[in-house]
């Protein structure tokens, strides 16, 4: 049902599959200095990867849970005896089926058109990793969700999604940024998992704030979610 439901959100569906494939086929591929490199080639597969489950993680928790709570079914069910849990365990298992998808055509077309490689227990231990990074994301959109109407989650996403993925270093490598940006750029979410990803697909780089400013954030996101549902029962519910 909820997978139906994502579907139904057109800009969900682009921002998932269609820009972070089509970013790498138009800005990577045609870049031989890149494409090339076995390296750049991997680490620019990974910057767009994660993109893709960013994207998925926001529209499908932000966006999905503000439409949900419009819905005069949605009020029914949280009057119900019956605990959140089964709902709450749908919506991680079609966040995770959208992750999985979102990260095929990005992966086909490195794997395809680029000199990117990785062994099979590296391939492993990245989407084990990439699904990780995925969490304080998922609960920034669930914060997103239950703070917001529909129209205004659906444009707070839109509008958090591209400058964090900019700043995060997802678009252009973050050696390329100035003092001040890459300075703020290295407390936010997506660089850091931009970093620990790289470093575990390559076996460079340096990540050795990626662990501690995901954990942060997560625990951020996290109370902020908590806070979020409970202002809103106690608006709907009281």
């Amino acid at each position: 049902m909820q997978l139906l439901e994502t579907v139904r959100i057109p800009v969900a569906v682009i921002g998932n599959f269609f820009f972070p494939a089509m970013a790498l086929l138009f800005f990577v591929v045609p870049n031989a200095e890149v494409a090339q490199d076995p390296t750049l080639a991997t680490v620019a597969v990974a910057q767009l990867a994660l993109f893709a489950v960013m994207s998925t993680s926001l529209f499908s928790y932000g966006t999905g849970v503000a439409e949900d709570r419009a819905l005069p079914f949605d009020a029914y069910q949280r009057t119900l005896p019956a605990a959140a849990a089964p709902r709450t365990a749908g919506r991680i298992v079609n966040g995770v089926i959208w992750t999985a998808a979102a990260l095929v055509p990005v992966v086909l077309i490195g794997a395809l058109l680029t000199e990117a490689s990785l062994s099979f227990w590296r391939f492993a231990l990245g989407f084990l990793v990439v699904l990780a990074i995925s969490v304080p994301f998922t609960l920034m959109g669930l914060a997103i969700g239950y703070s917001l109407p529909a129209k205004a989650a659906l444009a707070v996403v839109q509008l958090t999604l591209f400058p964090l993925a900019f700043a995060g270093g997802l678009f252009l490598p973050p050696e390329t940024f100035p003092r001040w940006l890459d300075v703020i750029s290295q407390g936010l979410p997506s660089r850091a998992g931009r970093d620990l990803l790289a470093q575990i697909l390559t076996g460079e780089g340096s990540a050795a704030l990626a662990l501690p400013v995901l954990l942060v954030w997560t625990l951020v996101f996290a109370a902020l979610t908590v806070w979020a549902y409970r202002r809103d029962e106690g608006r709907r519910f009281r």
